[in-house]
């Protein structure tokens, strides 16, 4: 009987090949930390819907989807489709196109809160214009973000987050972020109150990395309260939650505007691409103008040599088309998503209420086993995207994970869950980081069948061995 490294090692022996190679050309030998597996990573070839093929031609359920970004799966054939069009006319014009103008009307559409909107080629980028704009308009410095809220790898992102090292970044610039605690009102607004120097709160409005860390939407809308108290800006990053917890993000979940969004991942369709968008008078603050009193130097640039660009224009025009085809449906056996925008109710249901009936059918599923093999962990995410924490014990709301932080971070940080990766490729599954599960609307009955017997058989291996 192998081991589960035994066992890694035998299934992948062209990418144990590969990533030999690779650490001669790439720090580490990935070019995503969250690649990195030991002793090797895995050479992926190909996906088709909720499903993936390796360079050994082992197949995957897949549970990464493009780090977030596939909402409709790997290789849609509209998003295909649209892209080939593209490429056939030009990958870039060096001009305007009507294709960024179709894109950003797809995004305003979503997305009612956006009043203008410029487009990036990453999250990072759009995170570092969302913080440009809000101290530029306010005419303040500081910034306060929470700990553990993920905005990119970028110098001001990065300060007070555990997760990420960030040695090289200049003090001076650590002392313009004031990092806090989430889910603390009081001491937010105490903040606020003592400091008149912010320009702006950030956050990831289902709780830090992608609602690992939750948050109640109670919290989010009193810090929209008291942000309008103070004449701070509010930024939501919807890198991961725009289009995946709603199809209006997270703000048309818990029905509260932002001052500025930051989006990315699904705004492209699977391609390389973001956006920070929101208010006009804010966005503006990037405008060209011919006022002879206006100064110059108050104006903030914004090249970028791919912002916009005509192929994931295509795919993120196309991607959110889908989206935004929501529609009523009845009947008992079908899961209605009820979605509010201010005052606004409607039930209906999208691709995005799909993916999300998907990984609640999951977590129940996954939950179920690990009682029924006495495992120590827990699986709990609000839409679609689910976590793996292990040696947790609770019984509670699942979309909003009471246990605290420190029990979380703790659990995330468990030598378990590289273990724990290994023994579900080994059946089969790609689980992103070892802790996410991260579906889409391509994933149906079939591949949670499977999913849930393929975690049963890895808890199990992992048990023989001594890990769960």
């Amino acid at each position: 009987m192998h081991t589960i490294s035994e066992q890694y090692r035998k299934k992948h022996p062209s990418s144990e090949r590969l990533f030999q190679q690779a650490k001669e050309l790439f720090p580490g030998g990935v070019t995503h930390d969250r690649r990195y597996l030991t002793p090797f990573s895995i050479y992926m070839t190909h996906g088709e819907g909720a499903r993936k093929w390796d360079v050994d031609g082992n197949e995957y359920i897949d549970y990464a989807m493009g780090h977030g970004a596939l909402i409709l799966g790997h290789s849609h054939p509209e998003i295909v489709l649209a892209v080939k069009e593209q490429i056939s006319k030009g990958t870039h014009l060096g001009a305007c196109t009507q294709a960024e103008m179709r894109w950003a009307e797809a995004v305003k559409a979503l997305i009612p809160s956006i009043e203008k909107i410029r487009f990036h080629s990453s999250g990072t980028e759009a995170t570092i214009m969302a913080m440009r704009l809000a101290r530029a308009y306010t005419g303040k410095s500081r910034i306060i973000k929470f700990k553990n809220h993920f905005h990119g790898w970028q110098d001001y992102a990065v300060i007070g987050n555990a997760d990420y090292s960030s040695p090289g970044i200049p003090r001076e610039v650590a002392d313009t972020m004031i990092v806090l605690p989430d889910g603390d009102i009081d001491l937010v607004e105490k903040t606020l109150k003592e400091n008149k120097d912010i320009a702006a709160l950030i956050l990831e409005p289902t709780g830090g990395r992608a609602g690992t860390y939750p948050l109640k939407p109670e919290f989010i809308r009193w810090l929209r309260q008291i942000t309008e108290k103070y004449g701070v800006v509010l930024i939501f990053d919807e890198i991961v939650t725009g289009f995946r917890i709603s199809p209006g993000g997270a703000q048309e979940r818990f029905g509260i505007k932002p001052d500025l969004t930051v989006l990315a991942k699904i705004l492209a369709g699977g391609l390389p691409g973001g956006a920070v968008g929101g208010k006009k008078e804010i966005m503006d603050m990037i405008t060209f103008r011919n006022d002879p009193d206006w100064d110059k130097n108050e104006r903030i640039s914004h090249p970028g040599t791919f912002n916009a660009n005509p192929l994931s224009a295509a795919a993120g025009t196309r991607c959110l088309e889908l989206i935004a085809n929501r529609h009523e449906k009845g009947g008992s056996a079908e899961a209605l998503s009820e979605h509010a925008y201010g005052a606004q109710k409607t039930k209906v249901y999208s691709i995005t209420d799909r993916a999300e009936e998907s990984a609640k059918k999951l977590r129940e599923e996954l939950n179920l086993v690990l009682k029924h093999l006495g495992v120590s962990a827990l699986v709990y995410g609000l839409g679609s995207t689910l976590h793996i924490a292990f040696g947790i014990e609770y019984d509670g709301d699942l979309d909003y994970c009471t246990v605290s932080h420190n029990k979380i971070k703790d659990a995330m940080s468990s030598e378990v869950i590289p273990m724990f990766r290994k023994a579900m490729l080994n059946e089969g599954v790609d689980v992103f980081g070892g802790n996410w599960l991260v579906l889409s609307a391509a994933h149906g009955d079939k591949e949670l069948e499977q999913t849930a017997e393929a975690f049963e058989n890895a808890l199990v291996n992992m048990k023989k061995e001594g890990i769960a």
